[in-house]
């Protein structure tokens, strides 16, 4: 997925990139690679629309940055687990309990450095969008929606989107999450789920087939923040126009009643009929009709703040299919 793709031009567009965010490497067999931003950058470079944007270099997240929906004592073991002195002594019931040691959320000696820059670089772009230094900001490393406030799962070690949701609602917004991979946003939902102030959105394949097993339609939120969560799980082989139906009848409604200051998107391309771990059939013709209403909805509802994020599995044909999707004629 690509944000500049669909942003008419000129206008403040912003994208953090820099070549230490391939430190975020799980494994060498690890389906999510770093490869996967350079290719989006690349793809961004090979149109000619990177001379459009800003380009923001990343940062690494302090701890602190990382607590604001992350617990002290997750975070700690995350960084013992990066050190290899440290992580023997570990007891393996509590490397287990928070989610790591498996083909999923393998353990590296980069596992902090590499995570806490993808959640620096989303930070950078929230930060950009605040300040009023751009008003489309693109991460393409952003995006790890699975992890929970201390546990990783499918993939994710810390939850950028959340992150970053969470510090510009403590800047004083009002913070809409939509999220189109297609894999439920779990951890985001949770982390705010019963959070009146931040709505989450998920268009997902059911949970009934796919993983994480959540986000179904009777889950929208407890106290406080009953109806601020919504999800539109699908069947598998849904193909476009049940789709985009399902897209355009619930995510402008809700987010016109919710009335956000600030818009985050996770916008992974994996509902591509390519995605080898899932089963949804969509193409790409979906994204144009997609990011389009994104960008309508921010300058509707937002005054234009809108921080796109996207992840996707490396060496697969859905990510180059699914961003080559976003590459319409820019005017």
């Amino acid at each position: 997925m690509c944000l500049l793709a669909y942003v008419p031009m000129p206008g403040p567009v912003a994208l953090v990139y820099g070549e230490e965010l391939m430190k975020h490497r799980l494994s060498d067999q690890h389906p999510l690679q770093p490869i996967r931003v350079k290719l989006a950058v690349e793809l961004i470079r090979s149109t000619g629309l990177i001379e459009h944007a800003h380009l923001l270099p990343p940062r690494s997240a302090t701890v602190a940055e990382l607590e604001l929906v992350h617990s002290p004592a997750y975070v700690d073991l995350v960084r013992k687990l990066s050190d290899p002195e440290q992580r023997r002594r570990v007891p393996g019931n509590l490397i287990e309990k928070a989610g790591f040691g498996s083909a999923d959320n393998p353990i590296s000696d980069e596992l902090h450095e590499g995570t806490s820059l993808v959640v620096g670089a989303t930070l950078v772009g929230a930060e950009a969008i605040e300040r009023g230094a751009a008003l489309h900001v693109f991460s393409p490393s952003g995006g790890l929606h699975h992890a929970h406030r201390d546990r990783a799962s499918g993939f994710c070690t810390y939850d950028d989107p959340a992150v970053a949701c969470q510090w510009l609602k403590d800047q004083g917004h009002r913070v809409a999450y939509v999220d189109v991979d297609v894999h439920h946003g779990d951890g985001v939902e949770d982390i705010f789920y019963s959070d009146p102030d931040v709505l989450t959105i998920s268009l997902h394949e059911s949970g009934r087939f796919l993983f994480p097993g959540t986000g179904f339609p009777e889950d929208c939120g407890s106290g406080k923040g009953r109806g601020a969560a919504a999800n539109l799980p699908f069947l598998p082989f849904t193909w476009d126009e049940p789709w985009l139906e399902g897209f355009e009848k619930v995510v402008p409604a809700m987010l016109r009643r919710f009335q956000p200051t600030v818009l985050v998107t996770q916008d992974g391309c994996d509902t591509h009929y390519l995605d080898p771990l899932a089963h949804i059939a969509a193409s790409t013709r979906i994204w144009p009709r997609v990011g389009r209403m994104f960008h309508e909805l921010a300058h509707e509802l937002c005054e234009g703040r809108w921080l796109a994020l996207t992840v996707s599995t490396s060496g697969d044909p859905a990510l180059r299919g699914g961003q080559a999707g976003f590459i319409p004629a820019v005017p």
